[in-house]
């Protein structure tokens, strides 16, 4: 995805969306369905909190990195890598000796609106037609900020307990 996304060709911001869509639904059914049956591996428990978080910064970094985030709306890329950075050693921290923190409905919505954003940003230039699409892009990633506050929020309050522990 990365090695596509760099080149900023048309064909190869294509195909970098279609793999990044790929990969978001792999996470997303791979999470689900291992649930479901209750086919979870060691692997799969270690890997899925990160897989989604490694994916996101990874397509943030490379887009800040060729300018198509940039100016302002680096800050709505900063706040979610430092929440995902944060909430990750939250998880860790508590996961060692106490009950993990589950993810809530929120942050679904957060990581879907995070995911769908990139995916605008991927490929935003690459409407001749549709001029809005890099738009949609930016609001989706400043609207998923706010609800990475907001989350990140709500995780450390209803953590608060532990920490007195």
């Amino acid at each position: 995805i990365i090695g596509c996304i760099i080149f900023q060709n048309f064909f190869l911001n294509w195909l970098a969306l279609t793999l990044y869509v790929l990969a978001c639904l792999s996470d997303f059914f791979d999470g689900y369905i291992a649930r479901k049956y209750s086919i979870e591996s060691s692997f799969g428990k270690f890997l899925d909190p990160i897989a989604d978080k490694i994916l996101v910064i990874s397509i943030i970094f490379i887009l800040v990195a060729i300018s198509k985030i940039e100016g302002l709306l680096v800050y709505p890329s900063l706040v979610i890598i430092v929440r995902e950075v944060l909430v990750s050693g939250l998880r860790e921290f508590f996961a060692q000796n106490k009950p993990g923190i589950n993810v809530s409905k929120l942050s679904k919505i957060k990581t879907l609106l995070q995911m769908s954003s990139l995916g605008f940003l991927i490929i935003g230039n690459d409407f001749k037609y549709v001029e809005n699409i890099f738009l949609i892009g930016e609001i989706g990633l400043w609207l998923s900020s706010f609800l990475t506050i907001y989350t990140g929020y709500i995780y450390f309050k209803n953590s608060r307990n532990l920490f007195k522990e």
